[in-house]
């Protein structure tokens, strides 16, 4: 992110802003970052954005920097500080790169970026993100026997695209340094594990666990008659990252069951699972597994009444089933933000949420997550929950229910408005409907005379 869009953006998971040189929120702010996700700090605004008060000198970041690296445990690595001009004044920015360590407070505290704020971890939290840390990052290591040759310039094309496409601006640089910057290389550039994931034609040559399992079953369970396996279909799918992605939606696709209704004039069309709420379970799958795991791979089941996308790896860090919404902590950062500049993640940290709503809008059960040690699981169900109608729609007739289908636009009826509605009805049949759901206290009359009308009690 550039320093433009930096000043564009509001505080977030990845974005501070501290309005003077205080060493100690400097310091949580960079054990934070640190411990999370890494992120940018701005010095010279306030928390909405507007500039602060007192200007602050070149003198003053030094200065705090340095209180507030004696404050981190162990010391936060961070890039040379800028300094820019801009409409707001003088600005100082510091990028915190995300740590494979685990950083805490000169008092103890260890904390963590979520959203605008720095939360401080408890302990069954704290040992997590430590376990977490100590499995080092897999996903920037070297695969031994791949090289640069072995990534393919149509897909690097391709990423480099739609990266223009997100960021509105083309990368006119060297594309080797590109790849050492997004981490698809190392500084001697040698081929990463994400850059073979990313980038390379067949990255099951090196890393066999990386391909995905597709299973559609008849029933409800894995198991057919007499013993036999219930599946009609399977597939294994191969290829980089965002191949895996689209031939597994493609391929679910395929198999789900698509009805139809007729609304008025037009025909619409009803999938048997939200698409958005699909693709964000595959793509979360690919994002998060880990692919330390060699003898398993990501299982995709197709049942009658639900679909499972099984990951390997349990949840990263500190991150839980409870607190999995409103939390953001990933496993393979260089992967995730690969996916994220192809277009595959809409916004960072923002999935299961549309997720969830997704699914209520459409009428369906939430997604049901199985957080276990070595494997994490999404279920989406299939079966929409019908509505119970009113218990008034049980005792009303169809002139009834016209009128109190006005009410709820409405907010009320008069005996001029419902005799407009059911023209061709005599007044009196009308005012007895009225005075009927009076009685069973459906609807309350308001005035008296001619200035009678009815709302619904």
């Amino acid at each position: 992110m550039t320093n433009l869009d930096v000043l564009k953006s509001e505080q977030g998971t990845r974005l501070a802003f501290l309005d003077k040189p205080d060493s100690t929120a400097l310091a949580e702010t960079l054990v934070a970052f640190a411990n999370t996700e890494g992120g940018t700090i701005i010095f010279g605004l306030k928390e909405d954005g507007e500039p602060a008060a007192a200007k602050l000198e070149s003198a003053d970041v030094e200065k705090v920097l340095k209180e507030a690296d004696s404050a981190c445990n162990p010391p936060v690595v961070v890039g040379p500080w800028e300094q820019i001009e801009s409409e707001k004044g003088p600005l100082f920015i510091v990028r915190v790169p995300r740590s494979i360590e685990l950083h805490a407070m000169s008092d103890g505290r260890v904390l963590i970026r979520s959203g605008s704020k720095n939360r401080p971890l408890g302990g069954q939290e704290i040992l997590k993100l430590a376990s977490a840390k100590s499995t080092g990052d897999f996903e920037s290591e070297i695969v031994p026997g791949a090289t640069l040759e072995d990534f393919s310039n149509k897909i690097i094309t391709e990423y480099l695209s739609k990266r223009a496409e997100r960021t509105k601006r083309p990368y006119n640089g060297k594309v080797p340094d590109l790849l050492k910057e997004i981490g698809a290389t190392d500084a001697e550039g040698r081929a990463t594990v994400s850059g073979v994931l990313l980038f390379s034609e067949y990255p099951q040559h090196w890393l066999p666990q990386s391909s995905v399992v597709f299973a559609k079953f008849v029933g409800k369970t894995p198991r057919g008659e007499n013993g036999l396996a219930g599946y009609t279909r399977r597939e294994e799918l191969t290829g980089p990252l965002p191949r895996l992605i689209e031939n597994a939606w493609n391929l679910i696709w395929s198999e789900m069951a698509v009805s139809a209704v007729v609304k008025g004039l037009e025909r619409e069309e009803t999938f048997e699972y939200p698409q958005f709420a699909v693709r964000e379970a595959i793509v979360n799958a690919i994002c998060h597994r880990d692919y330390r795991l060699k003898g398993r791979r990501i299982e995709i089941r197709m049942y009658s009444d639900r679909l499972e996308v099984i990951s390997p790896g349990g949840l990263p860090g500190f991150i839980t089933v409870e607190n999995i919404v409103d939390e953001h902590f990933s496993r393979n950062p260089r992967i995730v933000n690969g996916l994220f500049q192809w277009g595959y993640i809409e916004e960072l940290g923002l999935g299961i949420d549309r997720m969830m709503e997704v699914m209520q809008q459409a009428g369906h059960k939430p997604p049901y997550f199985d957080a276990r040690p070595y494997s994490f699981a999404v279920t989406l169900y299939n079966e929409r929950e019908r509505q119970k109608p009113p218990e008034w729609a049980r005792n009303t007739n169809h002139r009834q229910a016209r009128a109190l289908q006005y009410i709820r636009d409405h907010g009320s009826i008069t005996n001029r408005e419902y005799r407009t509605l059911c023209q061709g009805v005599s007044a009196e049949t009308l005012r007895l409907d009225l005075a009927d759901m009076v009685e069973q206290g459906i609807l309350l009359k308001v005035g008296s005379k001619k200035g009678t009308y009815y709302i619904l009690k």
